[in-house]
């Protein structure tokens, strides 16, 4: 399957950003994953990657079953908007600039996800964990 990329401006910075679902298991149940990408100065440029678990919580047949939680064009803005402050350099060439849970969760989440490391570490804190810590929505 192709990816497909999307288009999205951020302040006077037009971007390009893909999303990909996969699941992360947790203590008590699989969540929904997505690794977003996003390109801020064409395809040489640094790119800026984040893993977002969704904070829905589970269904009767699971998170990983019935979540169909996925990153808006303003969820992709804040990211965008966030990262620029925090050192993403997009006009770089090469390499990745990382959100990561270790270094931004406690500064950074989105109305329906949070950064996770779960995806790239396998020994990463708990997401199911984190998300029935979450206060009730």
């Amino acid at each position: 399957m192709k990816t497909r990329l999307r288009a999205l401006r951020a302040g006077d910075r037009g971007c390009a950003w893909t999303a990909r679902i996969c699941h992360v298991q947790g203590g008590s149940d699989c969540h929904r994953g997505i690794r977003l990408r996003v390109w801020g100065s064409g395809k040489n440029g640094r790119v800026l990657q984040v893993d977002l678990l969704s904070k829905a919580l589970p269904g009767p047949w699971g998170a990983c079953a019935t979540d169909g939680t996925y990153p808006t064009s303003r969820d992709v803005r804040a990211v965008v908007e966030y990262a620029l402050v925090h050192g993403w350099e997009p006009d770089e060439v090469g390499g990745v600039f990382l959100l990561t849970e270790s270094e931004h969760a406690t500064a950074f989440e989105l109305p329906e996800f949070l950064i996770t490391d779960r995806i790239r570490n396998p020994d990463a804190p708990d997401p199911s964990a984190r998300v029935l810590a979450l206060p009730a929505r």
